[in-house]
Formats: structure tokens, C-alpha cells, sequence
């Protein structure tokens, strides 16, 4: 698909549907404030969808359905949810369908019903690929089970996508780094990284209250993901989303835990720096004043929020930036230096 064709993607939260369980950290209804949808709600969602200014025929519509396990619904369930979204892309309007669910949810009669409603991504939930992480989590699931599935899926022609949320119980920075790499070697088409929040109502919420679950600092949250993001996209692999979205519904329930309404933001713009700005201004052999031009799309990462961007290049070069100019010719990983 052309860059310049963004996809118009229309989201449809199904919250804890299909779900056989509920892991210790889940409570889908309180972090997006959905309750059960049908056939006419798909319907309605997209007729808002084509009305809105946001639209364009050429540019095209994809219906992600988000939240609970898609996979796992009743199959005659599925087919309703499926139908009318079916109808619009026999018409062009909907280029595609993603779906999210468990990776224990995949199995033969589901890939077929996928594929015979035009679905064409799929994203795991995996949350980590350590078995303990997993059994300590609740999942009912285990890494072998999201490895199998992922290859299921790849075998009948599917976009797959992998969601990680790094700081659950049992998990620490050298655990999840594990997670990644597995992550890399089974090459996903996308990535999603969560760090985790203690949500109220959740039994996670029940193991922080008596100090058993201690969550992620801000700093550590940010500095896992950094990592995170600088192995898979060095591999080609894009992260498309960091962070929970930002909703009232999610920040009136958030009990403890990383959050951040830019999260994603904080992440990339740290990502940017220590992978492209300090090493080139650390190639300098004297300690001086510059001033850095770049991309004008690159400014805002690299004065980071609040401008800790460019403390923390000071901090770590020992480089005074005097200024940070615009410059259309630099491309977007690289800066341009002068000395004052």
C-alpha cells in the first residue's frame, strides 16, 4: 500500500467477549467502556464511519475489532459480527478486517471462517512468551501455544501480529528481553507493547493492595520499550502501537502502574535520541556548543516531552545545544551539526 494512503482504520471493541476466563490483569470493560455489541452496532459503526470527514472511497476503510477474544466466540456469533462488514467490502468501502484474540483460540474451523470473511490480520495477545509469566498471569495458556498458533496463522496466509505486555507478575527486564528475542525470531508483521497498569477491580489490583504485585516506574516502563522497540524495528519489524489509548474510562480506573497520556511519545522520542542523535553527536572529538538541524517531522522527538530530550542529550554528550533548527534535506534518522 502506498504511504501516502493511510488506512481510515474504524475500531469495534467486543470488551471481554469470548474470553474463558479472566487473566489477573483484565478487566476490558473498565479500559474502554464497551459493553456487548451485535450485528446492528457493527452496522451503525461503520455507516458513522463513511459519514464522517475523515473519509475518503480511495483511501478505504479497515474494521478492527479489539478487546476479549474474537476467535473464541460462538462461530454462528462471529459470522453475525462478520456479516455486514463483509457486505462493505463486496463494495470496496472496507479494504480489510484485523481481529485480535488468544492464541489458544486458533484452531482450523475458526481459520476458515476467517478466511471466508475476508479476514486478513490477526493479532495474538500473546503478553509474554515465559511460561511463568504466563502461568502467573491467569492466561490458561502457554508460549508453545502462541508459537503454534502464529505459524497456524502464517500457514493460511495471514497477516500476523504480536501483542507483549512487558511488567506482569514474574517478569523483569532480562525476562521480557527474552520475550522480544523469541518475538524476533518469529518475525511478526507487527508489534504492540503494554506496559502493564493495575486496573481497578482486577485480581492484579487484590496482589498490589497487599504489596505481593509491585508495577513498572514510569522510567522503567519507557526503558524496557525503548529497548523493545530498537530490536524489532532494527529488524524490520513495526511497533504500531505503545501504550494503552488514552481514554476516560481507562484513567478513572487506573489504580497504579506506568501511565502516561503520551506514552508512546516518551518511548519513541528516547528511542530517537540514543539511536541516532547521541552517537553521531559522540563522534565529535570536542566538547562544544551546536546547533542541530533536522527533519522538521524529527523536532518534537527530539526535544522530547518537556524539552527532557535535550537535557538528557547534554547530559549524557556533555554538548551544549543552543539551538534546534528545521532542514528538509536531512533525512529522518539523521541530524545535521554546526558548531557556535
Amino acid at each position: 500500500m502506498d504511504k501516502k494512503v493511510k488506512r481510515f482504520i474504524v475500531p469495534i471493541f467486543i470488551s471481554n467477549q469470548g474470553c474463558p476466563h479472566r487473566c489477573i490483569f483484565c478487566d476490558q470493560r473498565r479500559i474502554t467502556g464497551e459493553e456487548k455489541i451485535g450485528p446492528d452496532s457493527v452496522e451503525g459503526i461503520i455507516k458513522t464511519a463513511i459519514n464522517s470527514s475523515r473519509f475518503r472511497k480511495e483511501q478505504g476503510i479497515e474494521v478492527a475489532f479489539y478487546g476479549g477474544t474474537f476467535a473464541s466466540l460462538p462461530i454462528s456469533y462471529m459470522k453475525q459480527l462478520l456479516e455486514p462488514v463483509k457486505r462493505y467490502i463486496e463494495n470496496s468501502i472496507v479494504k480489510e478486517i484485523r481481529i485480535s484474540t488468544r492464541p489458544d483460540s486458533i484452531n482450523e474451523k475458526v481459520l476458515n471462517v476467517l478466511k471466508e470473511y475476508h479476514v486478513k490480520t490477526v493479532e495474538l495477545g500473546a503478553q509474554s512468551l515465559d511460561n511463568n509469566v504466563l502461568r502467573l498471569s491467569k492466561r490458561g495458556h502457554t508460549a508453545e501455544d502462541i508459537i503454534n498458533s502464529f505459524h497456524a496463522l502464517r500457514n493460511h496466509g495471514f497477516k500476523v501480529g504480536i501483542q507483549l505486555m512487558p511488567g506482569l507478575p514474574g517478569d523483569t527486564k532480562d525476562v521480557f528481553r527474552k520475550s522480544i528475542e523469541k518475538t524476533l525470531e518469529l518475525m511478526p508483521d507487527m508489534v504492540r507493547l503494554y506496559p502493564t497498569l493495575v486496573i481497578k477491580g482486577t485480581e492484579l489490583e487484590e496482589l498490589y493492595n497487599k504489596g505481593i504485585y509491585k508495577p513498572l516506574s514510569l522510567q522503567e516502563a519507557v526503558d524496557i520499550c525503548v529497548e523493545a522497540v530498537l530490536a524489532l524495528e532494527g529488524k524490520g519489524i513495526p511497533v504500531i502501537r505503545i501504550g494503552l489509548m488514552n481514554s476516560g474510562s481507562l484513567i478513572k480506573n487506573i489504580v497504579a502502574g506506568p501511565w502516561h497520556p503520551a506514552f508512546g511519545f516518551l518511548v519513541r522520542s528516547k528511542a530517537f535520541i540514543e539511536n541516532c542523535v547521541i552517537p553521531q553527536l559522540k563522534e565529535r572529538k570536542t566538547k562544544d556548543k551546536v546547533v542541530i538541524f533536522t527533519n522538521p517531522r524529527i523536532i518534537p522527538l527530539l526535544r522530547g516531552h518537556k524539552n527532557e530530550g535535550i537535557r538528557m542529550i547534554q547530559n549524557k554528550t556533555g554538548i551544549e545545544i543552543k539551538q534546534i533548527l528545521p532542514d528538509d534535506s536531512v533525512s529522518e534518522n539523521k541530524i545535521r551539526l554546526e558548531a557556535v
